[in-house]
């Protein structure tokens, strides 16, 4: 039985997380959290 109710707790938050993934990627979050990361490593090689 816990096996099962385990195995429940995962594929809810999986799923949980999977909506959440897609609802920030249809807000556009994702262009930003890019071009975060593209002047965050620029910075640190020290190009920009």
């Amino acid at each position: 039985m816990s096996f099962l109710r385990r195995n429940l707790w995962a594929c809810a938050l999986l799923l949980t997380g999977a909506a959440f993934v897609g609802l920030g990627a249809w807000r556009g979050e994702a262009e930003t959290v890019l071009r975060k990361a593209i002047t965050i490593c620029m910075e640190c090689i020290g190009l920009g």
